[in-house]
């Protein structure tokens, strides 16, 4: 088993999908928590300029930070009310290892379904999503 200094090392993260309220639900939590958060608009992105102008302005990534407290956030691709029944958190698997992201990948895909292929990602890394055979929803991403 790796140690979390090795360079092989994954690191879990929730991911929460607010389905186009992702900005009020940072300044929420920014007052509720305390922290701050970082986002990254659809607008500028590989594959924006195809995309309705009301969708550009969605937050494509967002990662929220307060003590002990961390978490990545997301407008998803879809815009619907938020249901707590059916859920919205994703786990994301990091790791600066792309044959480590692969393998960790193939391994909850199998018996699942993957969402989206593992592979070469616009921002210089490696990304892939997929549902486990138990349900949960896992994105695994390298640097």
């Amino acid at each position: 088993m790796a140690d979390a200094t090795s360079s092989d090392a994954l690191q879990l993260s929730p991911y929460i999908f607010f389905y186009g309220r992702c900005e009020e639900a940072l300044e929420f939590y920014k007052k509720a928590l305390g922290g701050s958060y970082d986002l990254q608009r659809v607008e500028g992105t590989p594959g924006a300029d195809e995309l309705p102008a009301e969708a550009r302005n969605r937050v494509m990534h967002a990662t929220f930070t307060a003590p002990g407290i961390s978490f990545m956030a997301s407008d998803g691709q879809e815009t619907k009310t938020i249901d707590p029944d059916a859920g919205n958190i994703n786990l994301c698997l990091g790791t600066k290892d792309r044959a480590r992201g692969e393998r960790t990948f193939n391994a909850l895909a199998d018996g699942g379904k993957t969402l989206q292929p593992f592979g070469e990602a616009f921002w210089g890394g490696m990304f892939g999503a997929a549902v486990d055979r138990f349900g949960i929803e896992w994105m695994v991403t390298t640097a």
